[in-house]
């Protein structure tokens, strides 16, 4: 860990990242005073119209998507078996752990009472509602993940004996997590059946619970993947002979798993069309959109991915994951924003201002800094020496 230390205090501070994330935080500490002092209506573009945004399209409904990484990845280990990925599954639970984090984070500003946030749960329970059932699932997983990630903090502290105690929950909390991440995750989906009339036809299902489980878990292999490889030069001198020897054949397994899935996803979405026959929307202006994010976004990915893990050639899957990541994000924003809303006028659509925006990078802005600071501090692309082989 010395060695690591060293390194990270030989680079400069004044880095170009360094001088942009600088820039970021600046201007997000600026949106947010003017937000907490002025209120929704002095950064924001919503309206009695548009009550939901890009905080809640982007910070959340792609937040809580791009996180499933953590549940998708300790299923994968400590459910069934597969100990090979091993060595993804902290990176994983920590992307997941600062993603949920974050949305929670982030929600403080979305809605106009934050310090309320805490009483459907604690105060006056709607056990009836779908929100409720969001955000009690939210909490709890969040509990989860710190405690799933506290191993890693409890071995950089020297804290032996509740490390030990801690590691013996990790079965209960993986199956815990994934009946959470069920839920939750579905749940999303399920938020929108409530507003028939307002969602295009060609998202609007009954299947949309399903639709946002099974994309979660696309958006959770391709995550594991695109974090890889963004995480695998800047950080290579903290990654141990594990990660290292592992690292094509975790890609490789994770981008067979998510070229099934994906093709799953594919499939089940066109069941849907046909089951709501809405063939004749296809020829729309968003029919056109439809089939940009289904064609390009789904089944090329699904392609690439199965082409790159015959030919075993590791480039063309993280491209694969790149795009799967991005169609992620088309996918929550077409719900959540464009096909939302999809009957008002143009002047009466919604699109995010420049507070919106700033606030949505400076939250991602700290999402990376926290990464990097945890993982360049805590053995989490490496086994700490005194636990060696202890999983």
């Amino acid at each position: 860990m010395a060695v690591h230390t060293t390194t990270a205090e030989k680079q400069s501070l004044f880095t170009p990242f360094n001088i942009i994330a600088g820039i970021i935080l600046v201007a997000g500490l600026i949106v947010t005073v003017m937000r907490f002092t002025g209120g929704l209506g002095a950064v924001t573009n919503l309206d009695q119209n548009n009550p939901w945004g890009i905080w809640i399209g982007f910070d959340l409904m792609c937040g809580v998507a791009l996180a499933a990484g953590g549940y998708t990845t300790s299923a994968a280990c400590y459910v069934f078996g597969l100990k090979k990925y091993h060595a993804a599954v902290r990176p994983a639970i920590l992307t997941a752990f600062l993603g949920y984090a974050l949305v929670v984070f982030a929600l403080g500003y979305d809605v106009g009472r934050p310090w309320r946030l805490p009483y459907p749960l604690f105060v006056q329970q709607g056990t009836t509602s779908l929100l409720f059932e969001v955000g009690l699932c939210v909490m709890l997983y969040l509990t989860v993940l710190f405690i799933e990630f506290s191993p890693a903090m409890l071995e950089w502290l020297g804290f032996k004996k509740i490390r030990k105690t801690v590691v013996k929950l990790t079965l209960l909390l993986t199956i815990f997590g994934v009946v959470l991440s069920t839920l939750h995750q579905s749940s999303l989906g399920a938020l929108f059946i409530i507003a028939p009339s307002k969602l295009h036809p060609l998202w609007y299902s009954q299947y949309l619970p399903v639709f946002f489980f099974v994309s979660s878990i696309c958006a959770g292999l391709s995550m594991v993947i695109f974090e890889g490889t963004l995480s695998h030069k800047p950080m290579h001198h903290l990654m141990d002979e594990e990660y290292l020897n592992n690292h094509d054949g975790l890609i490789l397994g994770f981008g067979k798993a998510a070229s099934l899935v994906l093709f799953g996803y594919f499939s089940i979405k066109v069941i849907g069309l046909a089951y709501d026959n809405n063939w004749h929307y296809l020829t729309t202006g968003f029919g056109a959109w439809y089939l940009v994010e289904m064609l390009g976004f789904v089944a090329l990915p699904s392609f690439l991915y199965a082409i790159g893990v015959r030919d075993r050639n590791i480039p063309v899957i993280k491209w694969a994951a790149g795009l799967t990541v991005l169609g992620i994000i088309v996918n929550r924003f077409n719900i959540s924003m464009v096909a939302f809303n999809y009957h008002l006028p143009s002047a009466e659509r919604y699109f995010p201002s420049w507070g919106e925006i700033t606030i949505s990078l400076f939250v991602v802005t700290i999402g990376v800094l926290a990464f990097r600071f945890i993982s360049t501090r805590m053995p989490i692309f490496n086994e700490h020496p005194e636990y060696k082989n202890e999983h």
